[in-house]
């Protein structure tokens, strides 16, 4: 095969179609394939970092999609490309073939993945936790505090439901206060947000819990300085960062936040079902572990709210790919492409009468995730014409009350200029008819 081209996908059907079970040897050369093909694909293209052309070109064709479909819903649930995909089939076979292995030899690869997933972060292994999803690590963390009736903890108006209502259930257990911080809803600066809530602060404030990603405005929470602000003040910060790996950069050093947890399938091309939660080393001893078994005791690493028992273990073999896959493009070139195909869609948007950004056009305060409404025109009825007339995914989002009702729209790395341009004409045809 050329050394660019990528296995198409009539080759995994004839294989997946050949026999109730591939061998090992047939899964290892369709891995194998594909890893030789994106590594050719890079190194090909190494000194280009143009956001557009040839490499990204190239690298959808690594995306299964059908008849045009484009998923620009990363926020919800983003596609796995095809070597992850080849990765969690060989693994799941393997309770088909040989059930032995499924608790002799894949609980030792959990190790592996949770080192490999900690250099992505730039943390340190015994400071990650493998989850099932970003909800699950902001409980385990709520549940695993001791906290006492009238501490306080400081949220926005801008939270998840997985993130606020686990602090609403403490609340009602314990007695602690959550407390909103008063800030502008579409935020312009950080000097904003940061001092916000540095005036929100009582001597009752035990913690900042924050969304770093925010999922309604597409907002890109301060996580660095809002850490530095509370740790000058004796406080924890939790950041859900749910989008965060696989669209950014990430480096849990230089965040500083004491609790981190993430969701890779949505950026970064993992399955369903696993999550990252990481917990900085120097307040492990805070937290008790929720979801226990033997050793709950003895564990001194974040290892120790890996929640027990049984579990999918060939989730993680999808999930070491797709770290694979992400290290293979590098993770600077891949926030730059997001950033750069967000921030042409906001600029085209802005120029269509009766649009408005809930999104910041700054870089530092935004990425993916692109938030906006139309004056006069219905956010459903936005999604519905994009689907219908494209094949575009998109969704809605926010609250009308709260006036962040819109459309949200993801730039994955799939995605080109092409998709952008028609998200702006879908708009600009809508708002021309608006009624």
């Amino acid at each position: 095969m050329d050394s660019l081209s990528v296995f198409p996908r009539r080759r995994l059907m004839k294989l997946l179609l050949a026999g109730p079970v591939l061998t090992a040897a047939a899964w290892d050369r369709l891995k194998a394939e594909a890893e030789q093909s994106i590594t050719a694909l890079s190194q090909k293209y190494i000194e280009d970092e143009s956001p557009d052309g040839a490499y990204w070109e190239e690298l959808r064709n690594f995306y299964a999609f059908e008849n045009r479909f484009i998923m620009m819903n990363n926020g919800t649930c983003g596609p796995m490309p095809k070597p992850v995909f080849h990765a969690l089939m060989q693994a799941f076979q393997t309770q088909m073939s040989n059930p032995y292995d499924v608790y002799n030899y894949q609980p030792t690869f959990t190790e592996a993945v949770r080192r490999k997933l900690a250099a992505f972060l730039h943390a340190e292994p015994e400071e990650v936790a493998l989850v099932s999803n970003t909800t699950e690590g902001i409980n385990l963390i709520v549940n695993g505090l001791d906290m006492k009736e009238g501490d306080e903890v400081l949220v926005t108006s801008l939270e998840h439901p997985g993130h606020i209502n686990p602090w609403r259930l403490k609340e009602k257990r314990s007695g602690i206060k959550i407390r909103q911080v008063e800030m502008p809803l579409f935020p312009k600066t950080t000097d904003e947000i940061v001092g916000a809530f540095a005036a929100a602060i009582t001597p009752q404030t035990q913690m900042i819990s924050i969304s770093h990603t925010v999922f309604i405005t597409g907002l890109i929470m301060p996580v660095k300085e809002l850490s530095r602000l509370a740790h000058d003040r004796g406080l924890l910060l939790l950041a859900d960062s749910a989008h965060g790996i696989g669209m950014l950069d990430l480096d849990m050093k230089q965040a500083g936040a004491d609790f981190f947890m993430s969701s890779p399938y949505k950026w970064l091309g993992a399955p369903t079902g696993v999550g990252v939660l990481y917990v900085r080393k120097e307040v492990l001893e805070k937290v008790w572990p929720t979801i226990v078994s033997s050793g709950w005791d003895s564990k001194k690493t974040a290892a120790k709210l890996d929640p027990q028992g049984q579990r999918a273990d060939a989730l993680l073999f999808a999930l070491d790919e797709a770290l694979n896959f992400n290290n293979r493009i590098g993770r600077r070139r891949i926030e730059k492409r997001i950033k750069v195909l967000s921030g042409y869609l906001k600029r085209e948007l802005q120029k269509i009468p009766g649009v408005k950004l809930h999104t910041p056009l700054d870089a530092t305060l935004s990425a993916g995730l692109n938030a906006f409404s139309v004056e006069g025109v219905d956010a459903a009825r936005i999604v519905d014409y994009l689907r219908e007339k494209h094949n575009l995914v998109v969704r809605t989002t926010g609250n009308r009350e709260a006036g962040t009702y819109g459309v949200r729209v993801s730039t994955p790395i799939y995605t080109s200029f092409q998709e952008a341009d028609l998200i702006v004409a879908g708009v600009r045809h809508l708002a021309s008819r608006k009624t």
